[in-house]
């Protein structure tokens, strides 16, 4: 499956140079999973990366690292490492690196009441992320999230259904990026739910009141 919308070169960058946030770069990775193009840019910015490190000048070593590199020859190899296992792919809507935060797939997540028509799951504590989030949102055919803005950026990555805001429509496999400067409502296609990963680096920033009394309560 191909996305037709995909997160900005600089976000890719960032994603390759491992300057993201856990939460950014879950979505960036599952984002790639479907995306052959955006796998090609990551590669090309870690190979980029490889060439810098390769022209910097070697660094002095720590005194005593000879003596102790040398201590080493000869003595008898360690075992190998277990490998890891594998997590069985349960659902096939869900991406490779989310799978082992939703191991029991889409249909297994224990919805929390967000809004009339939308349910969400948080996938990591707030405590772990600061500010920022990680979530899953289930937005019913047809309904609206109210309109918002952003602190830092935000990722949104469809896993099924679709939505539509004032940036684009966005099916399966699409990620939508939001940043400080972007004001939007995102809404969900009339066809079926809509099922998406967000993270986020800050919280929104809602313009009713109602909304901005509910954030409260809602931690969003």
């Amino acid at each position: 499956m191909m996305s037709r919308q995909h997160p900005t070169e600089a976000t890719l960058l960032a994603y390759a140079a491992g300057a993201q946030t856990e939460a950014l770069a879950l979505v960036t990775a599952s984002h790639l999973s479907y995306c052959p193009d955006c796998r090609h840019q990551v590669a090309q910015g870690e190979s980029m990366g490889g060439s810098l490190l390769e022209n910097l000048a070697p660094a002095e070593l720590m005194e005593g690292t000879r003596e102790r590199v040398f201590a080493l020859i000869g003595k008898p190899d360690l075992p190998p490492p277990a490998p890891s296992p594998k997590l069985p792919l349960v659902d096939p809507r869900v991406p490779a690196p989310l799978a082992r935060y939703l191991r029991g797939g889409l249909d297994t997540i224990a919805w929390r009441f967000l809004a009339p028509g939308i349910r969400h799951f948080e996938l990591l504590p707030r405590e772990v992320l600061g500010n920022g989030s990680l979530r899953v949102l289930r937005i019913a055919p047809g309904k609206s999230l109210p309109r918002h803005g952003h602190v830092g950026t935000e990722l949104t990555l469809v896993l099924t259904g679709s939505y539509s805001d004032e940036l684009g429509r966005y099916g399966c496999g699409d990620i939508g990026e939001t940043d400080d400067d972007i004001v939007h409502e995102p809404v969900s296609g009339r066809d079926e739910d809509c099922i998406c990963v967000i993270a986020t680096e800050g919280p929104l920033k809602f313009d009713s009141l109602i909304a901005r009394t509910f954030q409260r309560f809602a931690g969003i």
